[in-house]
């Protein structure tokens, strides 16, 4: 990357990762004026800098002429460790036969989950998750599940939070959340109703090896058919237990997405 001047204190990396940083699942696609406003940076400097990534391939224009990801970067992408994500593809796969519903696969980072596998099919409920993606836990059956397995004083600070309420079905109350991860934890499972997203429900479980939850499993359904819910656990229990069996196999190095 050309250029060593800084500009406030700022080194020629620092810009280029905040320019990639600009980019979420909320913001797939930015014009360059957003571009440089969501980076913190000077119009003239982002544009210099965004030539010199498109030339790169790391970022692309979209037809309408609007800055995205490049293929360079998610090439790079799939470099990155993954034995979590390719021992569970293939229980995620047979769960998404087994039940026709949509499976996706969450790891805690931070305060939320990060969704890091899914499979769905075309007449499944469209459901707010995707590859990459975050949610807030509390409202998601995946961010549940591996709650409720996070050590006490992580819980605590989490439920101490002012909570989202993406929905009105949203448990917010410290207390009352705090007696569903209970639940959750003795049951083995979490389940949720329109907590996330109106019209979706789902079942979830956490992958634990070792007794840590190092992921989690759901199974998201129409809220219309709520009432089969409780039919998903078994084939989701099942899942989940082959997935920690298979990540507590050597080798035992990590389990990163």
């Amino acid at each position: 990357m050309a250029g060593g001047s800084r500009e406030h204190g700022r080194s020629v990396t620092s810009k280029v990762l905040s320019i990639l940083g600009a980019f979420d699942t909320a913001h797939p696609q930015l014009s360059l004026t957003d571009l440089a406003r969501r980076s913190g940076l000077p119009l003239s400097t982002a544009h210099r800098l965004v030539s010199e990534l498109e030339r790169w391939q790391a970022l692309s224009r979209a037809p309408d002429g609007r800055l995205r990801v490049g293929l360079r970067l998610w090439e790079l992408g799939q470099l990155a460790p993954g034995r979590l994500r390719e021992l569970a593809h293939p229980w995620l796969q047979e769960l998404f036969v087994t039940t026709g519903e949509n499976v996706h696969l969450a790891v805690r980072d931070g305060l939320e989950v990060l969704y890091v596998d899914k499979v769905h099919g075309r007449h499944a409920v469209p459901i707010v998750s995707r590859t990459g993606g975050r949610l807030p836990m509390h409202p998601t059956g995946v961010g549940k599940a591996l709650l409720a397995h996070e050590p006490d004083w992580f819980v605590k600070s989490y439920l101490a939070r002012k909570l989202e309420r993406p929905t009105a079905h949203t448990i917010t109350e410290p207390g009352r959340l705090a007696r569903e991860l209970a639940g959750v934890r003795s049951q083995g499972y979490a389940l949720t109703y329109e907590e996330m997203t109106l019209g979706s429900c789902s079942a979830a479980a956490p992958i634990l090896v070792d007794g840590r939850a190092v992921a989690a499993l759901g199974v998201v359904l129409s809220s219309r058919r709520a009432r089969e819910l409780t039919r998903l656990v078994e084939p989701l229990l099942s899942a989940t237990a082959g997935i920690s069996k298979a990540c507590a196999s050597p080798p035992a190095a990590g389990y990163g997405p």
